[in-house]
């Protein structure tokens, strides 16, 4: 007998309840201006346009178009069996109002871009999530959707012709273990990466005075519990520490670190990430591990009463948007894949050396589509820890430096996965335009790129948007894997990136930079390199990092 479909239910907040209670009498209610007449989603205090606070929960037609869709095959939640559409509408009344919702009433290979629905309701406990289905008083021709960005953004002008970049250095790296499954206590990885970057840097426990990590303490598998829990561990006594989860990606808690150094508050510091997701969640199948039921709050709000519980399915429907914009196909991804595990096989260190093809590419289980099996990084145990020391120290220490010539931070775009960009990556455009207004390098200039792959969607939007090819040409820049190899116009991720090497969430990127930039990275090292792009965040808020050989 076919288990009953139970959906996560949100918890309305004091914003959202008007929203979620619309449904009771079959109209869809959206947060509308009183002044300029705009709509807003999620419902806010003030007007996205015109900042009014004349902001009330009016009725929409309920009519929309998919702007962009996964169908999801993974089973993330035991009581909403796959296959299942996950989508982004964009309501006709604004095309700047979009919801992530599921299309039904149809079979999910008939969905598509453009295709036209109208909302209907399911309910939920005490609540009405709207769910859209084909609108047979619409027919084809599709409706419209946003075209691609007008151009790249502009960022703001620098503050001061004072770069704090210039008074930093990377003097110390250093990783614990990295492995599936270690069934190790996530702070002693930390602190094995730790004094590994110390010795690393040339320094003792005793000369840091600054600890910086991402995200602090964070939810299961995610964090071994932050600055307290790596204070206790060492007792260094610093005289700075910052820690949370709302920087510029998983780096910027090293570009707070700098930031930190060149205000003159410490002159070194110890940044760390751990993650421990694969015994985590070894320990929650096995029942060692109690991950509490309750509604869905924060961002999973508005995702997960739709299935919508990875961010496989958020960033999947930008995917779709782009081959839909772009014309392209699953191929450009699988050759990133293919590419990452050509390095990987490299790297002794790599959780996933042996040999993949495109056709295993192809040939693998959907996760949620367009992504198979090879498009999803690994979730491993592990930490890499970096030192940024004050640029004046690092002639008086043993090591060679890695300098720091720009960081990327700014935001350009809605905090959102659904509400802004749709043709790329969200955050990604607003931090790459603004790392090259900080440097008088360019795209040209760059030997090696390590950049951000939860997804290998990831990857191709960071290529696009850091100006190494334009909008859509990331097919032709790739060029089969030959474009990105270690030998190709720009090596890309030369460790395996986090689809081969492992999960370690951004810091590992930086960490193969420095390698890369020191000339130690063994057989991937890419000849001569002396200028790396780092890029961390899949998805907002994200941050980007230039960083020169010294010398």
């Amino acid at each position: 007998m076919d288990r009953p479909t139970v959906r996560p239910v949100p918890q309305p907040t004091l914003a959202s309840a008007d929203f979620w209670a619309a449904g009771a009498d079959g109209e869809l209610r959206i947060a509308r201006c009183g002044d300029c007449s705009a709509y807003t989603h999620p419902p806010p205090p003030r007007c996205r346009s015109c900042r009014s606070p004349a902001m009330s929960m009016t009725p929409v037609s309920g009519r929309a178009v998919v702007a962009g869709f996964t169908v999801n095959a993974q089973q993330w939640l035991p009581d909403l069996p796959p296959p299942y559409v996950i989508a982004i509408v964009i309501l006709d009344e604004d095309e700047g109002v979009r919801l992530t919702t599921n299309i039904v009433n149809c079979d999910p290979g008939d969905v598509h871009v453009g295709m036209r629905v109208r909302v209907l309701f399911e309910k939920a406990g005490e609540v009405y999530l709207p769910l859209f289905e084909p609108d047979p008083g619409r027919p084809e021709p599709p409706g419209p959707v946003p075209g691609p960005p007008a151009r790249r953004p502009v960022p703001r002008p620098m503050a001061t012709t004072r770069k704090f970049e210039d008074a930093v250095a990377l003097t110390g790296v250093g990783q614990s273990a990295v492995g599936r499954r270690l069934m190790v206590d996530p702070l002693s990885l930390t602190v094995d990466a730790c004094l590994d970057a110390i010795a690393d840097a040339g320094l003792t426990p005793d000369d840091i005075d600054g600890l910086a990590t991402y995200p602090g303490p964070g939810p299961g598998g995610m964090s071994e519990g932050g600055v307290m829990a790596l204070e206790e561990a060492l007792r260094l006594r610093p005289t700075w520490v910052n820690g949370g989860p709302e920087t510029p990606g998983q780096i910027g808690s090293i570009t707070s670190a700098m930031l930190a150094v060149a205000a003159g508050l410490c002159r070194h510091v110890l940044c760390f990430r751990t993650v421990w997701e694969s015994s985590h969640a070894a320990l929650v199948r096995s029942g060692r591990w109690h991950v509490p039921d309750g509604p869905a709050t924060g961002m999973m709000e508005w995702r997960l009463p739709f299935g919508a519980a990875s961010a496989a399915n958020w960033i999947a429907c930008q995917a779709s948007h782009y081959f839909h914009r772009y014309g392209d196909d699953r191929e450009t991804l699988g050759w990133i894949a293919v590419n990452a595990r050509r390095n990987a096989a490299r790297n002794p260190e790599a959780v996933y050396r042996e040999p993949l093809t495109m056709d295993d590419y192809i040939a693998a289980r959907m996760i949620s589509s367009p992504f198979g099996l090879y498009d999803c990084d690994v979730p491993v145990d592990g930490a890499v820890a970096v030192i940024v020391s004050a640029v004046e120290t690092a002639a008086d220490l043993p090591g060679p430096a890695v300098l720091v010539e720009a960081a990327g931070t700014q935001i350009t775009e809605r905090l959102s996965w659904d509400q802004d960009t749709l043709t790329h990556l969200p955050q990604s455009l607003g931090p790459s335009a603004h790392l090259w207004s900080r440097t008088s390098l360019r795209p040209g200039d760059v030997d090696v790129a390590e950049l951000y792959d939860g997804f290998s969607f990831n990857a191709l939007s960071w290529l696009e948007a850091l100006g190494f090819c334009e909008f859509g040409e990331a097919r032709s820049f790739i060029d089969e894997g030959r474009g990105i190899a270690l030998d190709g116009r720009l090596p890309l991720n030369t460790h395996g990136g986090q689809l081969s090497a492992g999960r370690t969430h951004g810091y590992g990127f930086v960490r193969e930079a420095m390698l890369q930039l020191r000339g130690e990275a063994g057989d991937r090292q890419v000849p001569g390199a002396r200028v790396a792009v780092v890029t961390a965040g899949g998805g907002v808020p994200s941050g980007a990092l230039l960083l020169r050989a010294d010398g």
